[in-house]
């Protein structure tokens, strides 16, 4: 699975979008202009730390059990602590890869689903985790 960065953060343009003070259901209603309750900057609602966001092009399939698809966009957050079962960006040997970070009995592996038997121990490898996936963001 490779990744390729798009932008940082502190380069995004805000822009804010209508949002609708109803729920709404998949049956034939839509909402009217009178049901606008305020605006939202999608930016403000899936970035939590501006200064320490990044935005990644996911290429493959390794993850799609866990969400993750080929051309989804993924909001990264380099101060999240990653932790087990979390989705990571991280850096193997200069290359940059999205995996699932996985602790186990105190040694650090990362896992794909698809086509790895084994999770891969990072312990030998020059390693580094650049941040944990927050957001996954996919066409329907």
């Amino acid at each position: 699975m490779k990744i390729e960065q798009l932008f940082h953060y502190g380069t995004a343009e805000k822009m804010a979008l209508p949002l609708f003070s109803m729920s709404v259901s998949a049956g034939l209603p839509t909402a009217a202009d009178d049901d606008i309750e305020t605006k939202l900057d999608l930016n403000e609602y899936i970035v939590k730390h501006p200064a320490t966001t990044f935005f990644v092009k996911v290429h493959g399939e390794d993850l799609k059990d866990a969400g993750v698809f080929s051309g989804d966009l993924l909001v990264v957050d380099e101060s999240i602590e990653p932790k087990d079962g979390k989705i990571v960006v991280a850096r193997v040997g200069g290359e940059m890869t999205v995996k699932i970070y996985r602790v186990i009995k105190g040694e650090i592996f990362l896992e794909s689903q698809v086509g790895q038997l084994l999770p891969l121990k990072v312990n030998n490898l020059k390693f580094s985790v650049a941040g944990v996936v927050t957001h996954a963001i996919h066409s329907v």
